[in-house]
């Protein structure tokens, strides 16, 4: 199932109640998908983010330590 088309918000609450997913991170902000990693990483849901090969190791990074170790990136 495809979770792409849910608002960032969504998203969040779907993670915070320890749910997890994969979604493609691409047409989202670096600062979305860092509010999206931060929720996984609160309840400690998993969270995959694929489509991110364009973004620098910088704007990974970030992403991966709002998630506090909830985050794979694929």
């Amino acid at each position: 199932m495809s979770h792409d088309y849910r608002s960032t918000e969504d998203l969040m609450r779907i993670a915070a109640a320890g749910g997890g997913f994969s979604i493609n991170g691409a047409p989202r902000s670096v600062q979305d998908l860092m509010r999206i990693a931060a929720a996984a990483g609160a309840k400690g849901s998993r969270v995959t983010f694929t489509g991110l090969g364009f973004m620098t190791a910088e704007d990974l990074m970030r992403i991966a330590a709002a998630g506090k170790g909830c985050v794979e990136f694929a």
